[in-house]
């Protein structure tokens, strides 16, 4: 039979909907959720994925507040414009748009987001908090795109609990903090973490129950390198331009022929993607709905 497919698109529209419904009570109650974006430069996909995200606001009733900045600005600049961010009572939550000019210290520019505004779930303290924690519910922004992904396998009602999960790839993104999600007690996984230094790859990816693909190189895992059944996350994007039209277009870490392998899998455009973009409006939410606590 072939793969079911993890359809994020659906999910995430389906969380929308909820996340309409959340919005909608707190407008009851004096209270509008706003996501600020901060966009050094003019780059077009960062361009194009900020757009995206204001949509997503729109959609569901978020208030959009958009930071458009040269490229050229300074450091202590940049920080005085976070700083408005974080005492502006209209933005519960924000995010700087990835990567920043070559001049600018990022992970400084990082924490100096106030935690509590923290949209995307990767502030230190935020990253901190999750890994002091093991079991119960978390009151603090969690990563977007590990968070899509443990929820896009529990829409489909699949339970990781004991399942042996490899994740190929260590950023800050995903690859290191999905792991702190998937042992969690609520999720209770087993998880092993490949990288450009492990050895034998291949052996950990053929007892794999789970997959999270994460490196960001075009089709590196064989299907064949994959015990029949697996479940796979396809989440690493690899951008290739077409000289000739200027488009780009997306490819996964995933080789073709998954679908013979896997009992379930995302596909890479159409599955993290969307589910990291609504997580973002649900930290977003829940800062909002905390404030009223």
């Amino acid at each position: 039979m072939a793969a079911q497919i993890l359809d994020g698109r659906a999910t995430a529209r389906a969380l929308r909907e909820d996340l309409a419904e959340r919005v909608a009570k707190l407008k009851e109650q004096g209270v509008t959720p706003g996501l600020g974006t901060v966009l050094v430069g003019s780059d077009p996909a960062s361009e194009s994925y900020v757009a995206g995200k204001h949509r997503d606001c729109a959609e569901v009733g978020i208030n959009s507040i958009q930071v458009q900045l040269e490229e050229g600005i300074s450091q202590d600049e940049l920080l005085a414009e976070l700083d408005t961010l974080n005492n502006d009572p209209a933005c519960t939550g924000y995010i700087v748009q990835l990567p920043l000019p070559q001049h600018l210290d990022t992970q400084a520019i990082l924490e100096a987001i106030d935690p509590n505004k923290d949209a995307d779930g990767l502030h230190p303290m935020n990253l901190g908090r999750l890994v002091a924690s093991t079991a119960g519910e978390m009151t603090t922004p969690l990563p977007c795109t590990p968070k899509g992904c443990v929820d896009l396998l529990g829409h489909y009602g699949i339970d990781l609990s004991g399942k042996h999960v490899v994740v190929i790839g260590r950023g800050v993104t995903i690859g290191r903090p999905i792991g702190l999600l998937l042992t969690r007690r609520n999720v209770n996984a087993t998880v092993t973490l490949c990288h450009t230094g492990t050895k034998d790859t291949a052996s950990h990816l053929r007892s794999a129950d789970v997959v999270v693909a994460a490196a960001g190189v075009k089709h590196m895992i064989d299907p064949a390198d994959l015990k029949p059944g697996v479940i796979v996350l396809d989440v690493g994007v690899t951008r290739e331009v077409n000289p000739e039209t200027g488009k780009a277009k997306i490819f996964g870490d995933i080789a073709p022929g998954i679908e013979d392998v896997a009992s379930f899998y995302s596909p890479n455009p159409g599955g993290a993607g969307p589910m990291t973009r609504v997580e973002l409006l649900a930290n977003v939410v829940e800062s909002a709905e905390r404030s009223l606590a």
